[in-house]
């Protein structure tokens, strides 16, 4: 029955973040700067790490590039859509692209949740066992829990994907959404959804409030460790290292917290579009700024892959 409704409605309606036409010219242009600067960002930074040897043997820039690159995808799972809709006047996609939209969406701001943990656990490890660093942060640690991350974050998406493409739609097929997410499809849907908005309230909010929690502790054990340690040597390398983690780590679950940690009663679309961009597309935009700008390495490595093409131009 559920696929007989999808087949009357084959396409869902994504209404745009403005309904008059003078504006969407601003929006267009504002967005196609963010997605360039996001894509920009964060590619260089994966290039940068990949291409120096010295930070891609360093575990900190290893869990880098893998945010960096998921970042990269979570960015360009919404924006090109978004930008489409904002240049022309269709604004549908399909329920299958729906669903498609929806899983790597889920997927890859999941494995920015994960991957924000094993970096502060990252940070726990080199401050506060700094003599274990290297046996305990092996290169096969470090793969297994990046390879961990991008495993469950794909899981969990494919949970919440089989489930929503069980409902049916019989009614309005309009969201006023960018992108489609699983509340604004449960608003949507004629079905019973109180088993996916349980699970949603339930395991959803364990798997952010796990790595979450990693990183609560973590940073509590740290600075502890700065507060036993001489002022001079110890604050000075827990901020120096940690600083932009925990810039990112505020903004991103800042934002999360704001979308899914209410009751889905008291959920609404309109205000849920507004709190979704920030994650959804300004942070991905200023993670690789914050950490550039914070980072001597990342600096330095920069300044190695400008002079090297300064010299082959030359030569």
């Amino acid at each position: 029955m559920a696929w007989k409704n999808q087949t009357d409605h084959p396409e869902i309606v994504l209404l745009s973040i403005s309904s008059q036409f003078e504006h969407k010219s601003f929006f267009f242009l504002l967005f196609l700067l963010v997605y360039m600067l996001s894509l920009l960002g964060n590619l260089l930074i994966v290039l940068l790490i990949h291409f120096d040897e010295y930070l891609l043997h360093i575990p900190m820039y290893f869990f880098l590039s893998h945010l960096s690159l998921a970042d990269t995808f979570f960015v360009s799972t919404t924006m090109p859509k978004i930008l489409s809709n904002l240049m022309f006047q269709t604004k549908t996609i399909s329920f299958r692209g729906c669903l498609t939209q929806m899983y790597f969406f889920l997927t890859f701001g999941n494995t920015d949740n994960f991957l924000l943990a094993c970096m502060a656990y990252d940070r726990y490890v080199a401050i506060c066992h700094p003599l274990r660093y290297t046996t305990v942060m092996s290169h096969k640690f470090c793969l297994f829990l990046v390879s961990g991350s991008w495993i469950l974050s794909s899981l969990h998406s494919l949970l919440y994907t089989l489930l929503v493409s069980r409902l049916s739609f019989c009614t309005s097929w309009e969201i006023p959404y960018l992108f489609c997410d699983v509340y604004p499809l449960l608003e949507i849907s004629c079905s019973d959804t109180t088993l996916i908005k349980i699970l949603a309230q339930t395991e959803g909010m364990v798997d952010i409030l796990g790595p979450f929690a990693l990183i609560v502790t973590s940073y509590a054990c740290i600075f502890h460790a700065v507060m036993k340690a001489p002022k001079a040597i110890g604050q000075r390398k827990a901020f120096s290292t940690c600083g932009s983690h925990l810039a990112i780590v505020v903004l991103f679950y800042g934002a999360i917290s704001c979308l899914y940690f209410q009751p889905a009663s008291a959920y609404s679309a309109q205000k849920g579009t507004f709190i979704s961009l920030l994650y959804a597309v300004l942070t991905p935009m200023l993670n690789p700024f914050i950490y550039s700008l914070r980072n001597h390495d990342i600096k330095a490595s920069m300044a190695r892959l400008l002079g090297k093409l300064r010299g082959v131009l030359r030569y």
